[in-house]
């Protein structure tokens, strides 16, 4: 993983263009001073704190991050209490649930889908407690934020696609207009332009992140209109179930949920947060945490999966020597990129940098239905 401090105002990742994907690529730690670290805990005296935006059993975006939570529950034992809540809303009850958190004592919190200011109202009234927001976008003294670069398997997943499709109508189905949605649907498409640059992405957004029937419908609605490749980032099945039953493929998000549909089911951008809890804990506990911004790279907390039992042999070895390249320092996120307005967005030559592909909120040629 790859930890950045204060990038934005402080312009730390120069490490634009192959540098700056190299570093992330490899894994390497880069580290920057920021704050103060807090004092240590002894673990028996440590509570920690949890807040998800689902259930812990939707096999997606919760659970991954619960497993998180049952992999610090191992490597600390003797912690006083771990306090871990579901279904979090992005309203003033998020606010009250953290508040909680810190009345019972927690020293350090985990916001694993940002709630934004409901969170940050809190932060600033507990500077002695650790705060880490998924997704997030502020820094504070006691504050840091933490995501994944989930646009490289991405674009390996857009290369499968591309190949896959009869039709070259690739569809998506999205939860809301964010940066994680954006980056996401234009790395599928320039996966998928990169094999078939007649490719197109329709997108449907049901502004939810777990609402199996409107991602359904949404799914029905995408393959009526003539796409036979879905994706998405819902956190459950319900689309790669209608692919299913309609004969296309799907690619997942989250979790292996092949399962639901073991014939139509091509991969997942799959995300694993337990060696960054631990470590996070750790430092906790050690002294030794302050603030940091970290995004977990390919290979390192997100990854596609394996690949389903239909992809043909030569897509997966196409997809996957992308994969490589990727891994090995290369970006495929370099100009001459346009918007769907056909306006140039990065020059040909340019290499968009880590927080460019982390803020990215509007899209490239190709991709319908989304704007901000």
């Amino acid at each position: 993983m790859i930890d950045i401090r204060n990038l934005s105002r402080r312009g730390f990742l120069n490490m634009t263009a192959a540098g700056g994907a190299a570093a992330l690529m490899s894994g390497t730690l880069a580290r920057q001073a920021f704050a103060a670290p807090l004092a240590a805990v002894k673990e028996e005296d440590a509570i920690i704190g949890f807040g998800h935006v689902g259930p812990v059993t939707d096999e997606g975006w919760t659970w991954a991050h619960h497993q998180g939570v049952l992999a610090v529950k191992e490597k600390y034992p003797k912690l006083k209490k771990i306090l871990e809540v579901e279904n979090v809303p992005y309203s003033a009850d998020a606010t009250r649930t953290y508040r909680q958190f810190v009345s019972e004592g927690a020293n350090m919190i985990f916001d694993t889908s940002s709630t934004g200011d409901f969170l940050h109202d809190v932060v600033k009234r507990s500077p002695k407690v650790a705060f880490m927001e998924c997704d997030g976008r502020t820094d504070m003294p006691n504050l840091g934020w933490y995501y994944l670069a989930h646009w490289y398997p991405t674009y390996v997943i857009g290369v499968a696609a591309g190949m896959m499709s009869k039709t070259g109508k690739l569809g998506y189905v999205a939860s809301f207009p964010v940066p994680s949605v954006f980056s996401g649907t234009n790395a599928f498409l320039m996966g998928a332009r990169s094999v078939n640059p007649k490719a197109t992405l329709q997108t449907i957004v049901i502004n939810s992140w777990f609402d199996p029937q409107a991602a359904a419908q949404a799914g029905t609605a995408l393959i009526d209109n003539g796409c036979d490749f879905l994706f998405g980032i819902m956190d459950e099945a319900a689309y790669l179930q209608v692919a299913e039953k309609r004969g296309v493929w799907a690619a997942m998000w989250n979790t292996d949920i092949r399962r639901y549909g073991p014939n139509s089911y091509v991969s997942s951008v799959v995300i694993d947060f337990k060696d960054f809890y631990v470590d996070q804990v750790g430092q906790r506990l050690a002294g030794k945490w302050s603030p940091s911004q970290t995004i977990l790279a390919m290979g390192k907390g997100v990854d596609r999966d394996k690949w389903g039992e239909k992809v043909p042999a030569e897509v997966a070895k196409a997809a996957d020597a992308v994969r490589d390249k990727i891994l090995g320092g290369w970006s495929p996120f370099t100009g001459e990129i346009k918007d769907a307005k056909g306006n140039v967005k990065v020059p040909a030559g340019k290499t968009m940098s880590e927080v460019e592909l982390y803020h990215w909120d509007w899209s490239i040629e190709g991709v319908s239905g989304l704007s901000a």
